[in-house]
């Protein structure tokens, strides 16, 4: 089963949102549930899920430092978190990506599982830091 970038982005996507919501949660076990049972994990989706977790200080330090004055990260909403969390990972550490095409996703998932007050705060944050 072939997926586009964009469907593993949204995996993705539920699979980080599942496990800060439930920090028991295994990511092996949350793919079974989002892509259902038997179906291997495409590597670019565990490449995000892991890079995402491994570099956390460092993107939501990334973040941070486009937020701002005085407005902590844990003040954010959880999906607008995760969806810049995903994109930073991206413009950080996948250089075959492009910055834009991952602003460009992070905006296009948003308006799956957001609004557009939630939509133009991350296309500031992630325009700023591009």
């Amino acid at each position: 089963m072939s997926m586009s970038r964009h469907d593993i982005r949204r995996l993705a996507f539920q699979t980080l949102f599942a496990m800060s919501s439930n920090p028991d949660a295994v990511a092996t076990d949350v793919y079974q549930t989002v892509l259902g049972k038997d179906i291997e994990a495409p590597e670019y989706l565990t490449q995000l899920v892991d890079g995402v977790n491994e570099h956390l200080a460092e993107i939501d330090e990334a973040i941070s430092a486009h937020l701002k004055k005085g407005w902590p990260i844990s003040r954010l909403n959880k999906t607008d978190l995760i969806l810049m969390r995903i994109a930073v990972y991206e413009i950080k550490f996948v250089e075959e990506v492009p910055n834009k095409v991952s602003l460009n996703e992070a905006l296009e998932l948003s308006k799956e599982f957001s609004d557009e007050t939630s939509r133009r705060f991350i296309n500031g944050v992630l325009s700023n830091l591009i």
